[in-house]
């Protein structure tokens, strides 16, 4: 990987990181914050689904985009819109900004994420694609590691100063991405460009490529994370009474480990035994600490299942991120858009099951979830014995 590649891969790193920071930066605020407008759970739980709605809409659209006009000037509009999206939630007075804030977020959020995948894509070789992905990856769970801590501290100072913060922060971002980051050329030898779509024909289309069940991991391992992120603190208060620090805790350590694991070891493990395999063996990891979470009763217990949990989320992301940015030749901006739609859907549906389901039973998310992630190792098994994937996925690494 060249000098300029890598610096390149550093400044988008960092505007991923920036992204997903600015999402945990407001994850500790957002409850006492939404107090001052007499809102709860309920109001909460749309937010939510209002920042992902918005992210599953716009990515397709993004990707294709991309794909045709060049990646830089999406990024920086993405990281504009996301930064002014979060001045305006920390400035609104009702209620209605706030959801056309988490509105204008996934938005932003959707031109970005896509569009710097596919840049890894652009900027990367077939062998070099799995360290690009899994850097990206290792920022983008960094961000979300220490976003929550970042927005705890500066709380402090008032509620409405960690949304000014990671908008500043957004907006500095697309600064520098501006000033630094080049156009580049699609390294493509294959001249073709996908029709304009609406997102139904887009998603009816992802039906037929060569990764759809790649996608179909996607949208799994989002569901799953959703399901256990929306729930955990939840469960841990209703059965154990932990303290918001302990839970802090649990959470943290796992995002951390995932983020040195990516980024010291993760490319060895591709190389070794190829994105495929890692798949498959870290989604039996995640389905099996998702269920032992029902069963395991002490703290240090608990905090090394879940963190082997997040671990195995952690490496899916970027593995089937690069068998999808590796099947899809000329239209990476499509598959990275198709990717980030299928995974905000997973982020939609997955909170809202996870809810109904734990009020009829408390540990059912979990029970749930396990069983969809090992029917998603079943589909991915036998769909790697058959399937032949695109030619170019003939490397070791990715054809078992």
């Amino acid at each position: 990987m060249s000098r300029n590649t890598k610096i390149i891969l550093y400044l988008l790193m960092f505007n991923a990181f920036i992204t997903m920071g600015g999402l945990g930066i407001i994850i500790p605020v957002m409850p006492s914050y939404l107090h001052i407008f007499n809102a709860g759970g309920q109001v909460y739980g749309l937010l939510i689904a209002t920042f992902s709605f918005a992210q599953l809409i716009m990515s397709p659209v993004v990707g294709d985009l991309s794909d045709r006009f060049g990646r830089k000037n999406f990024i920086v509009m993405g990281l504009v819109i996301y930064g002014i999206s979060l001045i305006l939630f920390g400035v609104a007075n009702a209620l209605w900004l706030l959801f056309v804030s988490r509105l204008l977020s996934g938005v932003g959020a959707a031109f970005v994420m896509p569009t710097i995948l596919a840049y890894v894509a652009d900027i990367t070789t077939v062998e070099e694609r799995g360290k690009g992905m899994s850097l990206v990856g290792a920022a983008i769970s960094f961000g979300f590691t220490v976003g929550p801590g970042i927005g705890g501290g500066l709380s402090g100072i008032n509620l409405e100063f960690p949304f000014y913060f990671a908008g500043a922060m957004a907006i500095a971002a697309a600064i520098f991405s501006w000033i630094y980051i080049p156009n580049v050329e699609r390294n493509t030898n294959i001249q073709v460009i996908r029709p304009r779509e609406n997102l139904v024909k887009q998603l009816i289309t992802s039906v037929k490529v060569p990764y759809f069940v790649f996608l179909i991991v996607v949208f799994t391992f989002s569901f799953g994370i959703a399901n256990y992120q929306a729930t955990m603190s939840l469960y841990l208060n209703d059965k154990f009474q932990y303290t918001p620090f302990l839970i802090s805790i649990i959470f943290t350590v796992g995002g951390f480990a995932g983020v040195i694991l990516q980024l010291f070891i993760m490319n060895r493990l591709f190389n070794r035994f190829g994105e495929v395999k890692i798949i498959l063996f870290n989604l039996v990891m995640a389905a099996v600490t998702l269920f032992l979470l029902i069963y395991v009763n002490h703290f240090f217990i608990i905090l090394l299942v879940a963190s082997l949990n997040t671990v195995a989320a952690t490496f899916i992301r970027p593995a089937v991120n690069t068998v999808i940015s590796k099947s899809a030749g000329a239209e990476q901006g499509f598959a990275a858009g198709m990717n980030n739609a299928y995974m905000s859907l997973g982020n939609m549906v997955g909170p809202i099951c996870a809810g109904f389901l734990y009020d009829w039973k408390m540990e059912s998310p979990y029970i749930f979830g396990a069983l969809i992630l090992l029917s998603c190792f079943v589909l991915t098994y036998f769909w790697s014995m058959k399937k032949t994937i695109h030619p170019v996925l003939e490397t070791k690494g990715v054809h078992e």
